[in-house]
């Protein structure tokens, strides 16, 4: 992989399910990139279609269609022993049921030295890389405690720290403040933001929960199951030497052409089964499709 390579490159996914003979399309031509270091909201609604990227991205699921590479491994054509190392060492995963993510009959530091023993890490090393770990998520002090004994943020701590044990590329978290409340998601956001920033850590957050979006700088709208607009955030500096936060949002334009217009633009004008398009000297315009007939009868 060279240094512009996406760590995450997605073109034209299509994942169809099929049962009892009917067919449901849940991804249908989907694109997208995530570059390394990034942290990454994916949002939308139920049924959108995220979290069947998401068990794309993370081996348990194979695309219908499509092209998909997570750190330089192909999606589609990994098979067997592959399959197994690339979800082993390769990518992270944290559920929204905090109770799947840790073993209860263990510690959380000997959940985070299991998943290091299954990694292939040498026994002599796994007691300090998990006090790293611990110590990274600020949960150093729950070392001993199983996780009945925990708080759910705590156990989501826990388990972003087992998630990043074995360094994997990616860190994919599935919903992972659903069960929590407002002030535990606060914490659990906190704390991903955190390994992005201070660990380096890739990290793509899969949410229906709008109130994700001011813990990341980049935020992927998923509607029909195409990524339809993105809400890229930075910050800059005032002429008075202060800071201001800027939110600029993006339609997203595939290969073929197609964009996806907000719901409430198309609310606005009426928009539905046909529209116009002018192409300007620096812009193209949308119109309904009988704009001049409306205006004419004015």
């Amino acid at each position: 992989m060279t240094a512009d390579t996406p760590l995450i490159d997605c073109r034209d996914l299509v994942r169809i399910f099929s049962a009892e003979g009917v067919e449901v399309q849940a991804l249908q031509g989907l694109d997208l990139e995530v570059r390394r270091g990034e942290l990454t909201a994916v949002v939308g609604a139920s049924g959108s279609g995220k979290s069947t990227l998401l068990g794309i991205l993370s081996g348990l699921d194979t695309p219908t269609a499509g092209s998909a590479t997570v750190d330089g491994h192909d999606l589609l054509a990994m098979r067997g022993s592959e399959r197994t190392r690339y979800r082993r060492r390769s990518v992270g995963y944290v559920w929204q049921e905090t109770s799947r993510n840790l073993l209860p009959y263990l510690s959380v530091a000997e959940n985070v030295a299991a998943v290091l023993a299954i990694g292939g890490t040498a026994r002599r090393e796994r007691p300090t890389r998990t006090a790293e770990l611990l110590a990274a998520l600020e949960i150093g002090e729950l070392a001993d405690r199983r996780p009945q004994q925990l708080s759910g943020g705590q156990r989501q701590r826990a388990a972003i720290a087992a998630a990043l044990a074995n360094v994997p590329a990616v860190l994919l978290a599935d919903e992972p403040t659903g069960e929590l409340d407002e002030a535990s998601s606060e914490a659990v956001l906190e704390a991903l933001r955190d390994v992005n920033e201070r660990l380096g850590a890739t990290v793509l957050v899969v949410t229906h929960d709008p109130g994700v979006a001011s813990h990341v700088r980049r935020t992927v709208q998923i509607r029909d199951g195409r990524t339809s607009s993105e809400v890229l955030r930075s910050t800059r500096r005032t002429s008075d030497g202060g800071e201001e936060h800027v939110a600029r949002e993006v339609a997203v334009l595939d290969r073929v052409g197609r964009l996806q217009l907000p719901p409430e633009y198309l609310a606005a004008l009426s928009l539905r089964d046909r529209v116009r398009l002018e192409l300007q000297e620096d812009h193209v315009r949308v119109l309904p499709e009988h704009a001049d007939d409306e205006e004419a009868g004015a």
